[in-house]
C-alpha cells in the first residue's frame, strides 16, 4: 500500500510572482492565479482563493516579499516605513487564522534586522521559502506522530479540508490520514460535506480520490448516525487557532462533532503546527470568530437556494473545548487530554 506524497502544491513562487491554485474553483476547474502586489494577495486571502490556516500563513509570508518590492520604490519614506500599511491590510484579511498574524510578525521581525540602504526583497524571499519548506516538514512529522496514535484498520471521519490544499503541502489532519493509510492504520475515511462552503465535498474528497484512499462523502448531519453504528474510531480535524489551554477554533461544525464523539466514545484528534497556538489567549472564549457574508449560506455558486429576502447567520468557525479533545498533534509533540499545563510543555524549547 502506498500514497503519493506532495502531489498537490497549492502555493508556488515562480517568475518573481506568487501563484495560487484558486480553491473556489475546485474540483471542476484547476485555475492558477498569479500576484505581484501584496494588497491583491490580502484580497485573495479574504475571498478564500487560498484557505486553511497554514496555507494562509505561507501565502502571507510571500505577500510580505511583494510588499517589500513595492516599499523599496516608495518615495518620501524609508522602505520599512512603507511596509506598515500593506502589512496591516494583510493582517486584517482573516481574523481567526492565527498563522496569518504569526507569519506576518515573523517576517516583520526578520526585516527589521536588515539594512535600510539595500533592497530587502531577496533576503525576504529566502525567508519566505524557508517558512514554506518548514510547513511541509512539520506536516510530515505530524503525519507520523498522528498515525502512531491509531490502531490498525481504523475508520476515521474528517471535517472541512485540512489537507495539502490547506497547507504548503501534505496536510495536517489529512497528512495524518495519508500517513495512516500508508501505514495500514486507516482503512476508510468518511468526509463531511462541510457546509456552507463545502470544503469537504469539493476539496477533501478530491484530494483523497487523487491518492486513491478509500472514502465516503456524507452530509454533516449524518455524523451522529455514523457514530451510533459503532464503526467509527476517530474524528481527525485541523485547527485555525488553538488557545493556550488547548481549546480549538476550527471550521464551523467541529464543536458539534466533538460533542457527538464524546457521547459515542469516539476519539477526537486535532492536528496543527505550533504556529497555530496563540499563547496570548488563555482560552477559547477569547478567540475572535469570523462572520462571513450570508450569501455563502443562501447561495451555491451564485445560485439562490433560499428565498432572496431571508437573513442568514454565517460564522466561519466554532470553538471546541479542550476537555472534548483526546489528542492535539503538533510537530513538537503530542498532547493527550490537553490542559494549560500540558500545552505549556510545547514551549519547553
Amino acid at each position: 500500500m502506498s500514497t503519493t506524497v506532495n502531489s498537490i502544491e497549492p502555493i508556488v513562487w515562480r517568475d518573481d510572482r506568487l501563484h495560487l491554485l484558486d480553491q473556489r474553483k475546485l474540483p471542476g476547474e484547476h485555475v492558477w492565479l498569479d500576484y505581484g502586489q501584496s494588497d491583491a494577495v490580502a484580497e485573495a486571502i479574504r475571498l478564500m482563493v487560498v484557505r486553511g490556516a497554514p496555507a494562509i500563513g505561507v501565502t502571507a509570508a510571500y505577500a510580505v516579499v511583494l510588499a517589500a518590492r513595492q516599499a523599496w520604490n516608495t518615495a518620501g519614506v524609508t522602505w520599512k516605513q512603507a511596509m506598515t500599511a500593506p502589512l496591516a491590510k494583510l493582517e486584517n484579511a482573516r481574523p481567526t487564522a492565527v498563522n496569518l498574524f504569526w507569519a506576518v510578525e515573523h517576517m516583520r521581525q526578520f526585516y527589521m534586522n536588515l539594512a535600510d540602504q539595500y533592497s530587502p526583497e531577496e533576503a525576504l524571499l529566502e525567508e519566505a521559502k524557508k517558512l514554506h519548506q518548514q510547513d511541509v516538514n512539520a506536516n510530515k512529522t505530524m503525519g507520523r506522530l498522528g498515525s502512531g496514535l491509531l490502531d490498525n484498520n481504523s475508520v476515521v471521519l474528517t471535517h472541512c479540508n485540512a489537507g495539502a490544499l490547506a497547507t504548503a503541502g501534505f496536510g495536517t489532519a489529512l497528512g495524518v490520514i495519508r500517513q495512516g493509510y500508508q501505514d495500514g492504520k486507516i482503512k476508510h475515511v468518511y468526509v463531511d460535506e462541510t457546509r456552507p462552503w463545502l470544503q469537504g465535498a469539493r476539496l477533501t474528497a478530491w484530494e483523497l480520490i487523487q491518492e486513491q484512499i478509500p472514502m465516503t462523502l456524507q452530509a454533516d448531519s449524518a455524523a451522529a448516525l455514523l457514530m451510533a453504528s459503532g464503526q467509527l474510531d476517530w474524528v481527525i480535524v485541523g485547527a485555525d487557532r488553538i488557545a493556550a489551554n488547548g481549546d480549538v477554533a476550527n471550521k464551523i461544525g467541529t464543536y458539534s462533532l466533538a460533542i457527538l464523539a464524546k457521547y459515542h466514545k469516539v476519539k477526537v484528534m486535532v492536528v496543527a503546527p505550533t504556529s497555530t497556538i496563540d499563547w496570548d489567549i488563555q482560552d477559547g472564549s477569547l478567540i475572535p470568530i469570523e462572520q462571513r457574508d450570508s450569501c455563502e449560506v443562501t447561495q451555491i455558486n451564485g445560485e439562490w437556494i433560499a428565498p432572496e429576502k431571508v437573513s442568514a447567520l454565517n460564522p466561519a468557525f466554532d470553538v471546541t473545548p479542550a476537555k472534548l479533545i483526546d489528542a492535539i498533534v503538533t510537530e513538537a509533540g503530542v498532547i493527550l487530554s490537553p490542559t494549560l499545563e500540558k500545552m505549556q510543555t510545547l514551549q519547553a524549547d
